[in-house]
């Protein structure tokens, strides 16, 4: 008899905590879904409240996006993706071709290109890109601003795969002859011997294409130069990335500028695009090599300049990837609108 009992009273214990695990789970449940609830009315009432006035949106289709490539970075795989994206989002892609792939125009072509630019209306909105350096559309007296982006790529890299590539050519068209073809000669055995192609100098690039078409700008090793770049890069670019994180870049300008870059993330990671074009039979300098580089005072700076976008780059993505403690992204809306 004691151990029916027993038995009853175990029998009771056994289904008071399958019932109080049973509500502690319900309550769990109700607990999340809750917590869904209010993160969807978060977001319901900010896009209710994130309006823009009619003119901005008016304007919307008027935006032209500049950007000034820098050859050797990357760039024909970004284009690559903004040329299979412009039907699919209804923007043009204008190829700027300077005669002789000179890099800065003319005077009167700099005040024509910023005219242009800004009245063709019939091909807006849209993507322009070109070997060529910045323009500040203020001094030319536009009647609207372009936004410009760029790539940057670390300064060695950059020379090391140019050097080659006159030599080799590249994945994209490989049977055009490159200016240096037959060349043989490495670019170790290039610095060994002091020759021109390997010139420190000629890293003296990414500078001037953020500096501009100043005459200073294009002197090697101008620190002048060097601060104008890192000027305009802050206050005249939206975005700049790197070579290295074209992935990251791409999808910060999916999330800022979802009007010309839709879909572009998706379709970079899942199209051959990643890697359009590579320079062939690229050999890697060796340690001595590098070290050399790496004394001279052009390097020094370019490579100043690519640390300073990188930390440029790396401080907004984490902007735009931040969430809070409750893993609610960031948003803004308007409120205390007066007069009602």
């Amino acid at each position: 008899m004691f151990n029916v009992n027993k038995l009853c009273l175990f029998s009771c214990l056994c289904v008071i905590v399958v019932i109080v695990l049973y509500f502690q789970s319900e309550i769990a449940r109700l607990e999340e879904n809750n917590q869904k609830l209010e993160l969807r009315l978060v977001q319901s009432h900010s896009d209710s409240r994130q309006f823009f006035p009619k003119s901005v949106e008016k304007n919307d289709d008027d935006t032209i996006v500049i950007y000034n490539r820098v050859p050797k970075t990357g760039s024909t795989s970004f284009v690559g993706v903004a040329y299979d994206l412009c039907k699919r989002n209804n923007f043009k892609v204008l190829h700027i071709n300077i005669t002789a792939n000179r890099h800065i125009m003319s005077l009167s072509n700099q005040y024509k290109f910023a005219q242009n630019v800004s009245k063709w209306y019939d091909v807006k909105p849209a993507l322009y890109h070109g070997h060529m350096a910045f323009l500040n559309f203020d001094r030319l007296g536009a009647g609207s601003k372009p936004i410009f982006i760029n790539l940057i790529r670390k300064p060695l890299d950059r020379l090391v795969s140019y050097y080659y590539f006159l030599r080799n050519g590249d994945n994209y068209r490989p049977h055009l002859v490159r200016k240096k073809h037959g060349d043989k000669m490495t670019f170790d055995e290039c610095v060994e011997r002091s020759q021109p192609d390997c010139d420190p100098n000629n890293m003296w690039l990414q500078v001037p294409f953020f500096c501009g078409h100043a005459a200073e700008c294009w002197k090697p090793g101008n620190q002048w130069a060097l601060e104008q770049a890192k000027h305009n890069l802050v206050n005249h670019y939206l975005l700049v990335g790197v070579t290295e994180q074209m992935l990251d870049f791409i999808t910060v300008l999916e999330a800022t500028l979802p009007r010309f870059f839709k879909g572009a993330t998706e379709y970079y990671l899942n199209s051959n695009k990643s890697h359009l074009r590579q320079t062939s039979a690229k050999i890697e300098p060796n340690i001595l090599t590098i070290e050399r580089i790496q004394q001279s005072t052009v390097w020094k700076m370019e490579n100043e300049l690519y640390e300073f976008a990188l930390e440029q780059f790396n401080f907004v993505k984490r902007k735009l990837l931040a969430r809070e403690a409750n893993n609610v992204a960031q948003i803004y809306f308007y409120e205390k609108i007066r007069p009602k």
